[in-house]
């Protein structure tokens, strides 16, 4: 994935506003979604009238892709607090200290993403939801991110949909923004940042219109608004050359492109000739360059190859080392794999050190205030002993080196 921490994009670093996030706040202030014991700590603390004032650190264990940060304080913002017997609710978020990286910076294993500073009660009940979208957004970004770098440069359409639920969407699909593949297909994934889903055809409008694949591709051209690009789907036969050749002549210039979906337990037709002399099955490199050859041979050098149906980050890589001609990937369930754990420590309490549940730790300072400006433009690293698992050190201030981008204000 690439060393450094540069920021992956970042068009500015402005955070998201907490409105478009249509947080379930009214739950999550009453700790629905938290797990009980943080409950049963928020409700002991206030009973007792104890307010211990923590920093919390918050990290996890890859190399990655930050994102769900702006939603981590978004919750922070909208939820911490304490709410009375007539559940009234008073807004505990300027009596806390927040400082965080932004969405699509890189990190490093262990690097501290964001602290916490001030009374614990106000904010307790809130780790698992925080700790939550953190890991579920980095793991889709960092995914995402591997892959459009496999590509280099080529676009890749962020396709995993229907591969869950679908109220992950809008996170999910602005997770896939950041990495570098703003091409989504549902409008729920681009509704963060203010764009649609894209679509070429499915299987079924072909199957609707008789499996007769230049009929649907010629409905599609002649209902479908015209500044979308006409993509046809040319799997649907098992014969992606004859199907390729067969919409290219139809349509011509209103064709700008096919797609291979070619399931994995299949062999076109195509690559019949060349049994046995590699794998067959699915979207192959032979199948790519087959279409290619052929529709270059009847002057659709126009024509793009659009490639689908299990790429992951190794298919892409394996593609691209070997040339093969595809102008654009769309990618899946993969994006969906994989852990990108995340944990909040609570090295200080009450301005007493305490302990670092590991070694090598990192700190940041980035503080998210009301006016727009940073309480601090530095970031940092910190290095403990690598032998002593626990291992006191000082409360914040922390020491700091020097860490691009600076973050700008939330609060």
């Amino acid at each position: 994935m690439g060393k450094g921490n540069s920021p992956v994009h970042t068009p500015t670093q402005k955070r998201l506003d907490p409105n478009i996030l249509h947080l379930p706040v009214e739950k999550m202030r009453k700790g629905y979604y938290a797990d009980k014991y943080f409950n049963r700590t928020k409700e002991i603390l206030e009973k007792d009238n104890y307010r211990p004032v923590v920093t919390m650190q918050v990290f996890q264990k890859n190399e990655a892709v930050l994102c769900g940060i702006d939603e981590a304080i978004a919750i922070l913002k909208l939820c911490a607090g304490t709410l009375d017997s007539k559940g009234n609710f008073t807004s505990g978020w300027d009596r806390l200290t927040v400082r965080a990286l932004h969405d699509g910076d890189r990190l490093e294993p262990l690097e501290t993403v964001m602290t916490i500073e001030g009374d614990y009660s106000l904010f307790c009940h809130l780790e698992t939801d925080y700790l939550g979208v953190l890991a579920r957004r980095t793991k889709v970004a960092t995914n995402t991110r591997r892959v459009v770098d496999a590509a280099q440069g080529k676009p890749v359409l962020f396709f995993p949909a229907r591969f869950d639920h679908h109220l992950v969407q809008t996170g999910d699909g602005y997770a896939a923004y950041i990495s570098g593949a703003p091409g989504v297909s549902t409008d729920a994934q681009g509704e963060w940042w203010g764009s649609e889903g894209l679509g070429t055809m499915p299987h079924g409008l072909i199957a609707a219109y008789g499996g007769d694949t230049v009929l649907a591709t010629r409905k599609f051209e002649e209902i479908i608004d015209p500044s979308v690009k006409v993509i046809s789907l040319v799997d649907f036969d098992n014969d992606c050359v004859a199907t390729s050749l067969a919409v290219a002549r139809a349509l011509g210039k209103k064709l700008w492109g096919v797609r291979l979906d070619t399931s994995g337990t299949l062999v076109d037709r195509s690559v019949l000739d060349q049994m046995g002399l590699f794998l067959p099955t699915g979207v192959i490199p032979q199948l790519v360059w087959k279409v290619r050859k052929a529709l270059d041979s009847e002057g659709f050098t126009w024509v793009k190859i659009v490639a689908s149906g299990g790429f992951n980050f190794k298919k892409i890589t394996d593609f691209e080392k070997r040339k093969v001609p595809v102008d654009v990937y769309a990618v899946g369930s993969s994006l969906f794999e994989g852990n990108f754990d995340f944990t909040a420590d609570r090295p200080c309490i009450s301005g007493k050190t305490f302990r670092a549940s590991w070694s090598g730790r990192n700190s940041i300072s980035s503080e998210i205030s009301d006016s727009g400006l940073c309480g601090s433009s530095s970031f940092g690293r910190i290095f403990r002993n690598p032998v002593t698992r626990y291992h006191a050190f000082p409360c914040w201030p922390w020491v700091m080196c020097s860490r691009s981008p600076k973050a700008l204000a939330f609060r």
